[in-house]
């Protein structure tokens, strides 16, 4: 099969599909091949969500709810005691610098775009469902995170790394399988979502008057703007000037960075909340009527407010799918639950938070969701009924904060996953190439349409959660006796240290034995 055209059609950009004898199998069409490729991904993703994943996501989270005996709720308190705690080492990463890099990844883009786009596609009934996903999905986190502390590998310097494919090989002894996890999050990171916190960054500037002043320019036959051009362009080396520090580079920056970010985004949600104080009883009244429009569901559940709220709040919060796993197993805790309940607070901070933020910042301006926007320019329409200029401009600048820390809290993942793929720590020629592999995929991800860019991350987020979540589920009796052995210490007045012995645990552990 190859692209075929005659001297007209190839001036006017036409091309058709062939076989190998020349003969069309599609009669016109530009870029059919990459239309195709669009196609098949969206068609992968609505089955994923439709008939896999929204069944795996709500029933292991609920088995962990109950079999943790309501953990996220129960021990929310003790997540944020524990979160101050400091390392024993002077140079090992804290449970709150665990926490930044797991919520710098998970608060991005997504708790700005991801949240408009469920509201614009599905109603406000799309914040129930992140809301739901998220109460549920934090005993998955919890699980998968204490996990990877109980697994996770010694490094020639004191500290220590791990995640999924670690624990994956360590307790079901098989490396394949962890292999193949490890290649799918770096595909998930480093492309799907990489790409997706560009695009989404980028496609705020459309909001504005130099958007379409600066024009475009064909590139490989496609007209693409200018702004999307050189927005990628900068995006692209700055994100370069960073990752070349190496990661204790990244989890300095991403410390530093989250907070900020994440409080000031929440004081002008509040702010917007205030000035809008008689909306908000009428927007409540709406999220939790629409939610149960089961009419509406099932009459299209594809854009339905369960499938968007469901799609969204993964994206957003990562709950099951294990990539925070990688940032807890770097924790220096005297007890595996410790960081399991803080990546679970992640969970929270997220999508309780900040995704509720946006949402109600959204809704209580009492903008038409329907008018045909979409993502950062809905959010900026609505801030803009009150601000006026600086509402779109604060939100920009947001979202530039958020991709960024994104993107490195991403990258910091992808180091660990190629180590273990490697079976050693990667050299530098390694790690530079995959390094400017990454920055050409962040430019790449600038110049992408919407669905492509949403329907890749999905994809690729939905084969780490297939893997994943059965693997927590075959080793969730782990988790819950070292759940039950912290309980005890805590009730005893203790300040629990963890021996695998105590639980029972046949593996051998580089650290609890």
């Amino acid at each position: 099969m190859a692209l075929c055209y005659n001297a007209d059609e190839a001036a006017s950009g036409t091309f058709h599909v062939c076989n190998a004898r020349g003969r069309r199998i599609k009669r016109e069409g530009k870029f059919v091949m990459l239309d195709a490729f669009a196609n098949l991904v969206g068609t992968i993703s609505g089955w994923m969500y439709s008939y896999i994943l929204i069944i795996m996501l709500l029933a292991v989270g609920l088995y962990f709810t109950f079999r943790g005996k309501l953990v996220q709720l129960r021990l929310l308190p003790e997540s944020i005691r524990v979160v101050g705690e400091k390392p024993k080492g002077e140079n090992s990463v804290s449970a709150f610098q665990a926490l930044m890099v797991s919520t710098a990844s998970r608060v991005g883009t997504g708790n700005i775009v991801g949240v408009a786009t469920a509201i614009a596609a599905g109603g406000y009934g799309a914040v129930f469902w992140m809301w739901l996903i998220a109460i549920i999905g934090g005993a998955s986190a919890f699980v998968e995170s204490t996990l990877a502390q109980i697994y996770k590998k010694k490094d020639p310097n004191g500290g220590s790394y791990g995640g999924p494919s670690y624990y994956i090989e360590a307790a079901l002894h098989s490396r394949t399988l962890g292999v193949i996890f490890a290649v799918i999050l770096i595909a998930t990171y480093a492309g799907g979502f990489n790409m997706l916190a560009s695009f989404n960054l980028i496609s705020s500037f459309t909001s504005y008057s130099f958007y379409e002043a600066a024009g475009t320019v064909a590139l490989f036959g496609k007209d693409i703007s200018m702004v999307s051009l050189i927005g990628g362009a900068i995006l692209a080396i700055l994100v370069g000037i960073c990752i070349f520090g190496g990661g204790k580079r990244i989890v300095k920056v991403t410390g530093v960075m989250v907070p900020v970010m994440g409080v000031i985004y929440i004081l002008m949600a509040v702010l917007v909340m205030v000035m809008n104080i008689t909306a908000i009883p009428g927007v409540l009244a709406k999220i939790f009527v629409e939610a149960f429009d089961f009419q509406a569901i099932f009459g299209g559940f594809m854009g339905s407010c369960v499938m968007q709220g469901i799609k969204r709040g993964l994206y957003s919060n990562e709950a099951g799918i294990g990539s925070a796993p990688n940032a807890a197993a770097a924790a220096d805790v005297s007890h595996p639950v410790k960081q399991g309940l803080v990546q679970m607070l992640s969970v929270f901070i997220d999508t309780i938070l900040v995704c509720t933020a946006t949402a109600m910042m959204t809704l209580s301006t009492g903008i038409d969701i329907k008018s045909g926007l979409e993502g950062a320019p809905l959010v900026q329409a609505s801030l803009a009924t009150i601000f006026g200029g600086f509402g779109p401009a604060f939100i920009t600048f947001a979202l530039l904060l958020f991709a960024f820390t994104t993107l490195l809290g991403n990258l910091y993942y992808c180091e660990g996953c190629m180590n273990y793929i490697a079976g050693h720590k990667v050299g530098k020629t390694g790690t530079t190439i995959f390094n400017i592999a990454a920055i050409l995929l962040v430019f790449v991800g600038a110049l992408l349409k919407v669905g492509l860019a949403w329907d890749i991350a999905d994809v690729l987020m939905g084969f780490m959660a297939i893997i994943n979540l059965p693997v927590i589920v075959i080793l969730g009796g782990t988790a819950m006796k070292a759940l039950k052995d912290y309980t005890d210490q805590r009730a005893a007045g203790k300040d629990p240290e963890f021996k695998a012995a105590s639980i029972g645990l046949k593996e051998k552990t580089d650290f609890w034995n």
